[in-house]
């Protein structure tokens, strides 16, 4: 695992992510926003932020598989979620957690006006170490 979550006791310590990781003599690897598109080009779970979470990460990880990466080569994440209330926020939280676990790599996650895709919600892009 090339990623190494950097200890920081003089921030708040009750936030459910690193506040910074290192990736020591890895190759950087930067994926596209993660859509929560299925097979055919279609937007999955129209209205439901969790599945359609579910379905962008999902989606991340078959592109980080492609560049021998997982989860725990994710160094940052940056998570859009088309809202304005913070329990949809939440929520996309608690499904990312899923995936990078309790204490996972530093992450932005924010609401924002509007996605890509009509009736997209979610959108997760991600810095990755791969340790090739």
């Amino acid at each position: 695992m090339p990623r190494d979550l950097i200890e920081t006791p003089a921030l708040y310590a009750g936030v459910p992510y690193a506040y910074a990781a290192s990736a020591p003599a890895s190759r950087p690897v930067f994926t596209a926003g993660a859509c929560p598109l299925d097979a055919n080009g279609d937007v999955v779970s129209q209205g439901d932020i969790a599945g359609q979470t579910r379905q962008a990460l999902d989606n991340l990880l078959v592109a980080l598989d492609a560049a021998a990466c997982g989860p725990d080569d994710v160094v940052k994440t940056t998570v859009y979620v088309a809202t304005t209330d913070d329990a949809d926020l939440a929520l996309a939280w608690r499904v990312m957690e899923e995936v990078f676990g309790k204490h996972g790599p530093p992450s932005t996650l924010l609401g924002v006006a509007v996605l890509g895709w009509p009736g997209q919600l979610v959108e997760i892009e991600a810095v990755a170490a791969s340790p090739d």
